[in-house]
């Protein structure tokens, strides 16, 4: 079991051994010890961010052991970006209404931030959390706002991109993508994360949020000297341009210290640069039209 210490000095350990499908289930562990570290957050004197929700996936014991100060430096500071700029994003002129949130099951962005009239939020992840941490927040009383809907892609879905068009997401309308938690393990599974994105997000969308590098597998051994290379060969394949934004300026802007340690993950912003599928097939079908009315202008004048 993780654990962690709260800011009021009350300890509490991470229930991170609960059963999903009979057996420990590692996902959850990460999942649990992610609540934990916004838990700790939200107890500070003056935290980055409130997440009142966050402590119900934990379990009050007698002993533990400290936080990895580090770690928990870097997720706040990452947690706090990607609420802001979610925010920012969504409440601009023509903000988008879909949102589409890749997590490890226990985010609880859906509930705790301040959503706009009609947005749909879409929840992939991976199904046995999701339905343990919904659990968990329906015996907190945590609601979603009346005039938003929630919807869950399970993330082992063999098509997830047609179940996310079966929950309503279109491609031919706004969205915006935020990424943090999820468990891309490798390189082979974020490239097919960003074909999916770059097939659904229309031209201008944003997609944006926090990876680990230790994606990289071997050959990639160099990714520390030259991160932003890599990062932008791979989402140029798929027709996003991405920026690299640094922890330390983060920490900046928020008048924080620096988180420092091993950059064990990156934070990105990429905004898509193609046409989506549907917007693809709209122009087809548009393109298609015109050439059918001028082949029956001709046949007139004829």
């Amino acid at each position: 079991m993780a654990t962690i210490k709260n800011g009021r000095r009350r300890t509490i350990r991470v229930a991170a051994e609960h059963q999903v499908g009979g057996e420990p289930h590692r996902l959850l562990r990460n999942a649990v010890d992610a609540a934990s570290l916004r838990f700790r957050e939200t107890n500070l004197p003056e935290p980055l961010f409130v997440d009142a929700y966050a402590g119900c996936f934990l379990s009050s014991l007698a002993e533990s052991a400290e936080t990895n100060l580090i770690s928990s430096s870097r997720y706040c500071l990452a947690t706090k970006f990607i609420d802001d700029k979610l925010m920012s994003i969504v409440n601009g002129v023509d903000g988008p209404r879909q949102i589409v949130l890749w997590t490890d099951g226990m985010d609880t962005r859906p509930y705790r931030l301040s959503w706009p009239r009609s947005s749909f939020i879409f929840d992939v992840s991976p199904a046995g959390v999701y339905e343990l941490a919904r659990q968990r927040l329906k015996g907190v009383g945590a609601k979603i706002a009346k005039t938003c809907m929630l919807l869950h892609v399970p993330y082992e879905s063999s098509d997830r991109q047609e179940s996310l068009r079966m929950k309503g997401l279109s491609g031919s309308i706004p969205s915006v993508w935020a990424i943090q938690g999820l468990p891309v393990m490798n390189l082979a599974m974020l490239d097919d994360l960003l074909v999916m994105v770059g097939s659904m997000a229309m031209k201008g969308c944003t997609f944006f949020g926090e990876l680990s590098v230790r994606l990289w597998e071997p050959g990639f051994e160099n990714y520390k000297s030259d991160t932003q290379k890599w990062v932008d060969k791979l989402f140029m394949s798929h027709g996003f341009h991405v920026d690299i934004v640094a922890y330390d300026e983060i920490a900046r802007n928020l008048n924080r210290g620096s988180p420092g340690g091993d950059h064990g993950s990156i934070l990105f912003v990429a905004q898509q640069l193609r046409l989506s599928d549907d917007q693809m097939e709209r122009w087809r079908l548009e393109f298609q039209r015109i050439e059918e009315a001028a082949d029956e202008d001709g046949f007139e004048e004829m």
